[in-house]
Parts: structure tokens; C-alpha cells; sequence
């Protein structure tokens, strides 16, 4: 911040089973086709990401100022993305626990007490007093939250994305497939603009007095309504009879690593290229204009609208490009493009206007084409006991190894050594993807 001022202040049927949950109470007569588990996953991973995108503009825009007024604007921002990592550090553990949950009552209960709890913490942060008044006990509680966050999204994992790309039509599952990768930029471009609003309308005081908790309560209510939306497909017996048919119901996670160990390595290896560039055009670009250039954040929040938009248009066309060229041959190109986009970091980000413009609309075209078929890549090559548990510690893994600490990193780079060793870091993510893909030819999903 430029600022060192301290802010402030018809009758259900009867449950026979412990597995029957919701399901008897929704049910309906009615097949469940791709269309309907689409829209669950948009509506689902939309309102997730939102979760996911007011925390990181908070950790650039506000945290630093609000968090860690006693330290200068670089090590502030540093010490809000060490906490942001932190719920990647935590979410494979929270799938664990959730799968567990799972197993011994129902998906519909592990999928409400993962929603409200992400939704609880969500909220609790828009309500915690800064660090004027609590001291350290306000970054402890910040760090509790925000791992809660973490543990709360492995929970949400409803097998969702596998049985839309497995029950898609043949020759459509590249289409299919990417449906639920939407939800990153709409999630993007619905944060982003409540906060540029915020700072567009309000005064910098005001924003970090009270302005900046208003996005997190937003959250909160998204979750509620993403909740109702999921559990009424969830609950229905073709959606059930669906999971049942393709084996997607969980398992231990150490028969899964015992068996299928080097499947998920490698799944999150192939797309590491596109969740490196995921924070490298969304956090990291926001902390470098932040604090080394003079532009107005509302205005760089609304380029990154459009970009997220063009996002949006790389989504969509990565479907049918997979479907016409098959999942592998896009992953591979995708990289290389990654690859040689990273040379231009430098450029781009220290050339004025234009040139950070330019970083942001490219690098979301990019991110839009690659991330669209980033998910699920593997699913089929998992063997069908293990498919649903596989699928959601690959995810896991992909978020941890490629995007967890890639805003940290990189500013901690680019900060102490310049911006060419953000170029070398994403470079490392394609290079990793490629070697990924060399190794595993079998990621071409079979039909």
C-alpha cells in the first residue's frame, strides 16, 4: 500500500440406508443427461473460484495494509502470499478427511459440511478486526481461516467433472470436459468487479476500513445458493445410479497412491504449465503493478475483466479443439505456447501500458486455451475403483506442485532479481508438462 496507516476497525421416501442421504428426498423420475451435470458443474466451480478470487485480490489489495501495517509494502504482500499457499498445503488433507466423511455417511453430507464450512471461513475473515487491534492474534486467525478454506475445498470434490466427461457424448468430451474450467473465469470476472467498484467508489480509507469485507459476504451467499443447485442433482437417483455405473464413489486415498500412484504424479505433471500461468496473470500481475507501478487498480482489475473474458472464449474453443486434435496434442501444444510466451514476461510487464496489457489478454487467451482441458485429463487412465479418488488427489497435487506458492515465487523473484526469473519459473512449468506428456501417451482420453 502507499499508505503505512493502520485500517481499522409430495412426502419424502423413508432413509433405510446410512448411504440414503438427500437422495430419497429429491428424487425424481427423470434421466440425468450431460446438460444438467454441466450446469452443476459451471454453477459449482464458478462459485468456488469466486471464494478462491476475492481472497487472492484481498491478499494484494488489502492484507498487506490490514494484516502487516509493521512491515514495508514487498514484505507485507510476501507474508499474504505465504498465507494464501496455505490452503493448498491444506486441501489435500481436507479431501482425505472429507472422503472419509464420505464413506461412512453420505456424498450429500460431505458436500454440506464442506460448502458451509468454506462458506463460514469465508465469511469469518470479512468479520476479523485487523491487526490494530488484535496483534498478532489477527494474522493467526487470518492463517486458521485460510486453512480452513483450504480443508473445506477437498471437501467439495462431487466426482461432478469425471462423470460429465466419461457420460459425455462420444466425440464430445473435450467439449464436455472443459464446461467446468469456465468456472475459473466467470469466478474472476465476478470478484474482480466487485472490487473495482469498491475502488472506484469508495476513498482508499473507507475501502480499508469496511469496503474490502463487503466481496467476502457476497461469497458467502454464492456458496448457499451453489450449494442448493449442486445438492439438487446430487440427490437424484440417475445421478446416484450414474456414479455407480462408472465406479465414482470413494476410496482410501493409500490403496489409491498404492496402486495408481505414478497415474496421479504425472496427471498433475501434464498440466502444471497451465496452473503455473494461472497465478502468473491473475495474483502475481496485481502485486507488481501494486507496488512498482503508478496505475490506477481499478482500472488494471478491469483489463484483467476483459482478459478473463477472452479466458472465457480460450475455454470454449480448447473443447473443440481437443475433441478435433484429442486432449494430448492440445495439453502439448498448449505448453509449448506457455513455453514461448514466458520469454516475453520481461517485455511485456515492463513496457508501460500497452505492454502489461498485452501480458494480461495474451496470458488469459493462453490460460483459457490450456486450462480448459487441464482437468481431468487422466481420469480414464485411472481403473474404475479408483477413479473418483484419483481424479480429486490429482487436482490436489496439480494445485500444490504448479499454483500453490507461483505468487509468492514470483514476486519474490522478480522483486530481489528481476523479472526475467518469472520467465524461468513459468518456463519450468511447460517444461515440466512436456516432459509429463512424453511420458504418458496413454493421456489421450479413450473413447
Amino acid at each position: 500500500m502507499q499508505s503505512s496507516t493502520t485500517y481499522g476497525d409430495a412426502g419424502a421416501a423413508p432413509i433405510t440406508g446410512h448411504h440414503s442421504g438427500a437422495r430419497n428426498i429429491n428424487a425424481r423420475d427423470d434421466r440425468v443427461a450431460p446438460g444438467d451435470i454441466a450446469v452443476g458443474v459451471v454453477i459449482g466451480r464458478a462459485s468456488e473460484y469466486f471464494d478462491f478470487f476475492v481472497y487472492a485480490i484481498a491478499s494484494v489489495l488489502v492484507f498487506p495494509a490490514v494484516f502487516f501495517p509493521f512491515a514495508d509494502r514487498l514484505e507485507g504482500t510476501l507474508y499474504s502470499f505465504a498465507i494464501f499457499a496455505l490452503a493448498y498445503v491444506a486441501r489435500p488433507i481436507g479431501t482425505l478427511v472429507f472422503m472419509a466423511i464420505q464413506r461412512h455417511f453420505s456424498r450429500e453430507i460431505k458436500l454440506t459440511i464442506a460448502l458451509f464450512m468454506l462458506g463460514t471461513a469465508t465469511v469469518a475473515i470479512a468479520g476479523l478486526p485487523t491487526y490494530s487491534r488484535w496483534g498478532e492474534w489477527a494474522i493467526v486467525s487470518l492463517v486458521i481461516l485460510r486453512l480452513g478454506q483450504g480443508a473445506a475445498l477437498g471437501g467439495t470434490w462431487d466426482g461432478l467433472p469425471s462423470l460429465l466427461a466419461l457420460n459425455a457424448p462420444e466425440g464430445k468430451r473435450g467439449w464436455y470436459a472443459m464446461l467446468g474450467q469456465l468456472g475459473a473465469p466467470v469466478g474472476f470476472i465476478i470478484a474482480a468487479g466487485i472490487f473495482a467498484y469498491m475502488l472506484s467508489e469508495l476513498s482508499q480509507d473507507d475501502f480499508l476500513v469496511w469496503g474490502w469485507r463487503f466481496p467476502f459476504f457476497v461469497a458467502f451467499a454464492i456458496n448457499v445458493v451453489a450449494l442448493f443447485a449442486r445438492l439438487r442433482l446430487v440427490s437424484t437417483p440417475d445421478y446416484v445410479h450414474l456414479l455407480d455405473e462408472h465406479h465414482l464413489d470413494a476410496v482410501p486415498a493409500r490403496e489409491v497412491i498404492g496402486n495408481q500412484g505414478t497415474t496421479i504424479v504425472l496427471g498433475a505433471l501434464a498440466a502444471l504449465a497451465s496452473y503455473a500461468l494461472f497465478h502468473l496473470v491473475t495474483v502475481f500481475p496485481l502485486s507488481w503493478i501494486q507496488l512498482y507501478d503508478t496505475r490506477s487498480m481499478a482500472d488494471f482489475l478491469v483489463v484483467q475483466i476483459w482478459g478473463a473474458g477472452l479466458g472465457i472464449v480460450g475455454v470454449l474453443a480448447s473443447g473443440w479443439i481437443a475433441d478435433k486434435f484429442g486432449r494430448r496434442n492440445t495439453l502439448g501444444t498448449l505448453a509449448a505456447l506457455i513455453a514461448l510466451f514466458a520469454g516475453f514476461v520481461p517485455t511485456l510487464m515492463d513496457g508501460g501500458t500497452s505492454g502489461q496489457n498485452t501480458f494480461i489478454l495474451v496470458g488469459f487467451l493462453l490460460l483459457g486455451l490450456s486450462y480448459g482441458q487441464a482437468a481431468g485429463a487422466v481420469t480414464s487412465n485411472f481403473r474404475p475403483h479408483y477413479r473418483y479418488t484419483g481424479a480429486a488427489l490429482t487436482s490436489d497435487l496439480a494445485w500444490l506442485v504448479g499454483a500453490a506458492f507461483a505468487p509468492l515465487v514470483a514476486l519474490g523473484l522478480a522483486a530481489n532479481f528481476g523479472l526475467g526469473y518469472v520467465s524461468l519459473y513459468l518456463l519450468s512449468g511447460a517444461v515440466g508438462s512436456l516432459a509429463a506428456l512424453s511420458l504418458n501417451r496413454a493421456l489421450e482420453i479413450r473413447n
